[in-house]
């Protein structure tokens, strides 16, 4: 199933589709950079929202993108108030909908979301919804990665040799990363049901 804080390929804007893609080492920082933004994030988000270091800069020893992704899990979409995100230095920015993943027939109230991006040091800010599709299968895809290095390392290989092969196409790095996530979450799938994984609390 694809991963679904990646942006959709459709919706890559100009200035996304021609940034080139630089696969970095595992950085302390990235951890210490959510703290930071964690803080600018809690002043706009609505009251009880979750906030959570998402991607694979939150999985320790896995190679990355210099992005940092965070999910807010809120009650509804319609209590985020777009002007206090912008008034942190987060640009709204005009994807709402995540992917849907191959063979699943999802409402679209199961892929929503607000999306946000950090003005200043490089971050992405994907507002979902509790409960919802979307906003359960990051958590679960990070933390699987988290309890399986071998298979966390396999992945940041891939992106590497692609960022090598790619490095100035953002579109053919995704049409070949997206589906090597569908494999990697059919076993994250059956690793939630073994171990009886639950959504965590907030970072």
């Amino acid at each position: 199933m694809r991963k679904t804080s990646v942006i959709p390929l459709s919706r890559l804007n100009d200035s996304e589709r021609s940034m080139p893609i630089e696969i970095h080492p595992p950085r302390q920082s990235w951890a210490d950079d959510f703290a930071s933004l964690k803080r600018a994030i809690r002043r706009a988000a609505p009251a009880g929202a979750a906030l959570h270091h998402i991607g694979s800069t939150a999985v320790p020893g896995l190679v990355a993108k210099d992005i940092i992704d965070i999910q807010v899990s809120v009650d509804a979409l319609e209590l985020v108030d777009r002007t206090a995100f912008e008034r942190e230095g987060f640009e709204s920015r005009s994807i709402v909908t995540d992917h849907c993943p191959p063979g699943l027939d999802l409402a679209d109230g199961e892929l929503r979301k607000l999306y946000f991006k950090n003005r200043g040091r490089p971050a992405n800010i994907h507002v979902r919804e509790r409960g919802r599709f979307n906003q359960r299968y990051p958590l679960l895809c990070r933390d699987f990665l988290r309890a399986h290095p071998t298979a966390a390392a396999a992945y940041g290989l891939i992106k590497q040799r692609l960022a090598g092969f790619f490095p100035d196409s953002a579109e053919a790095y995704y049409d070949i990363k997206d589906p090597v996530f569908d494999i990697i979450m059919e076993g994250a799938y059956d690793w939630a049901k073994l171990t009886g994984w639950s959504e965590p609390p907030g970072d």
